[in-house]
């Protein structure tokens, strides 16, 4: 018999980082709501039409395909045609026939919602604002913040062009983060900014290749960017072009007027420029930013992989510099995702949170409150016999009063009482003994300070609810 085990990639949850995870995604939701947005919920599976050509190519490799039922249906037809010998030369060209597979399992969150909103448009209030917070599956090599299952919490307005909904992004970013107290900087810059630095640099039709060997700036420094960009075409007047534009630096309004003056030839560029200004304008306007340590600042060199993004594009990465993680965040501008589906002229834009990555880095730096991971308040002692029964009844007066409350189920040695208690981490335990039920009361001991109390049942209840 073969040990038990997971697939690669993925993993369980135990109660205590269920409990952190549901932390995080309920700060998240709060926040979601807080700014209008409603729930949304897909399909783990789509239709593989629905998830292909929508990521580029590295992306479609990635989508976890399901084989349909009734293989044994195309392996009757290959043994018919004396095929059996070179079955799986068969079943191999037949892998992408919808024969074999019609459906997969959801990338992203983004491409559904596109969909729905599509299927559902007569039935919608635009602009509509949605998030989202579900798994989703990707064919990736596991490593450390990267997993083959893994949740996205996503938040999108579509049906409107205004960058206060880019802002408004900004803000639940910011807010999100702060409240999580994870320290973060919120990168911004704009795909048409991008466009207009192809454009200055000569190569207009070369925008994907210059973007794809900007990204990788911070893993590879700008020498192993400059090779890239040589392999990819770019002559040394371009790659040199492209080198003053990452070299300039300042506050963000320095470094957005120095772009404009760059991009003097670019309409797109200069379009660019304008829409990251009055977005953190807006974002000025909005954020209350008193005790805020989270920066907003623009770099020209995030270039965001997928094909999609029209506009503003953002991305929020860790600040710590214990952490060594990705990014834990993004998003952007799409001006005609839901095109893909037949509606055109559908504005949207939203971001992305990385939850399992964001979970990663709060359990690395215990920033998680130390109350999320216990279930329980407090813990009933069971002495027995009639102090059972009383021990019921104050069970049963703490969980009126909204007190999480649990009794041990057996009679066993106090000893073995208090070690679970102290294993599950409660704040409090209460002894309900002979002395205790003769007297309508309750001794109640804080795990925390050591100290111990006899007081009654009602003052003990005041006191876990405090």
């Amino acid at each position: 018999m073969s040990k038990p085990a997971i697939p690669q990639g993925t993993r369980d949850y135990s109660p205590e980082v269920v409990r952190k995870r549901r932390y995080i995604l309920d700060t998240l939701k709060g926040i979601f709501e807080l700014y209008g947005f409603q729930p949304l919920e897909t399909p783990a599976m789509e239709n593989l039409t629905t998830l292909t050509g929508k990521y580029g190519e590295e992306g479609d490799r990635l989508i976890f395909k399901i084989l349909n039922n009734g293989l044994h249906e195309i392996k009757k037809e290959a043994d018919k045609a004396k095929l059996s010998a070179e079955w799986e030369k068969v079943l191999s060209k037949a892998y992408s026939s919808p024969l074999v597979t019609e459906r997969a399992l959801r990338y992203d969150l983004t491409i559904p919602f596109a969909r729905y909103v599509v299927m559902h448009q007569n039935e919608l209030a635009f602009p509509f604002r949605r998030y989202q917070m579900q798994p989703v599956w990707r064919a990736d090599r596991p490593q450390k913040g990267r997993y083959r299952e893994f949740w996205q919490c996503d938040a999108d307005v579509v049906g409107s062009t205004s960058l206060i909904n880019e802002a408004e992004l900004l803000c639940i970013y910011s807010q999100a983060f702060t409240h999580l107290g994870l320290p973060v900087a919120i990168k911004i810059n704009s795909r048409k900014l991008l466009q207009g630095l192809s454009e200055i640099c000569g190569y207009p039709e070369k925008m994907m290749d210059i973007t794809i060997a900007m990204d990788k700036l911070d893993k590879i420094g700008w020498s192993g960017v400059a090779t890239e960009l040589q392999n990819r075409g770019i002559d040394e007047a371009g790659t040199s072009l492209l080198q003053q534009a990452i070299d300039i630096t300042g506050t963000n309004d320095e470094k957005l007027a120095a772009y404009y003056a760059l991009m003097a030839d670019s309409p797109s560029g200069k379009a660019g420029v304008e829409e990251i200004r009055n977005s953190l304008e807006y974002y000025a306007s909005l954020w209350d930013g008193a005790g805020n340590t989270i920066s907003v600042d623009v770099d020209i060199s995030l270039a965001r992989g997928l094909n999609y993004y029209t506009g503003v594009i953002v991305e929020v990465v860790c600040t710590n510099p214990q952490v060594k993680m990705g990014s834990i965040g993004g998003g952007g501008r799409y001006d005609d995702l839901t095109g893909l589906f037949g509606l055109k002229g559908l504005s949207g834009v939203g971001i992305s949170f990385g939850v399992d990555r964001i979970y990663d880095i709060m359990d690395e730096l215990r920033l998680f409150p130390q109350q999320v991971s216990v279930s329980a308040k407090v813990i009933i002692l069971n002495f027995g016999g009639e102090n059972e029964l009383y021990a019921l009844d104050v069970l049963k007066q703490c969980r009126a009063a909204g007190v999480a409350a649990e009794i041990y189920p057996d009679a066993a040695k106090f000893d073995k009482q208090m070690k679970y208690a102290n294993k599950r981490e409660v704040a409090y335990v209460l002894l309900p003994g002979d002395e205790e039920r003769q007297t309508n009361s309750v001794s109640i001991k804080n795990f925390i300070t050591g100290e111990q109390k006899k007081m009654t049942i009602a003052d003990a209840i005041d006191l876990l609810n405090g």
